[in-house]
């Protein structure tokens, strides 16, 4: 193969952690909203830990990606 088609590939196979970013998220929001749905006050600790959560399992998404971005246009 070439050069440019392993680099494809390659790029390809650094964005399937994305797919488990997506599973994530939607299991994190799902699970806040039933917990918000169960008992309203306790929102406002919720709310904390949900956006840390959040922020976290995003942050594998954007690694993800620049590992991806790294392999098309620096390698």
């Amino acid at each position: 193969m070439e050069n440019e088609a392993m680099k494809l590939i390659a790029a390809a196979l650094a964005l399937l952690p994305i797919l488990g970013v997506g599973i994530g998220l939607g299991m994190i929001f799902s699970s806040y909203n039933e917990a918000v749905g169960r008992n309203p006050q306790a929102a406002e600790l919720l709310n904390k830990r949900f956006f840390i959560t959040f922020a976290l399992t995003e942050a594998l998404a954007i690694f993800a990606l620049l590992v991806c971005l790294m392999i098309l246009f620096v390698f």
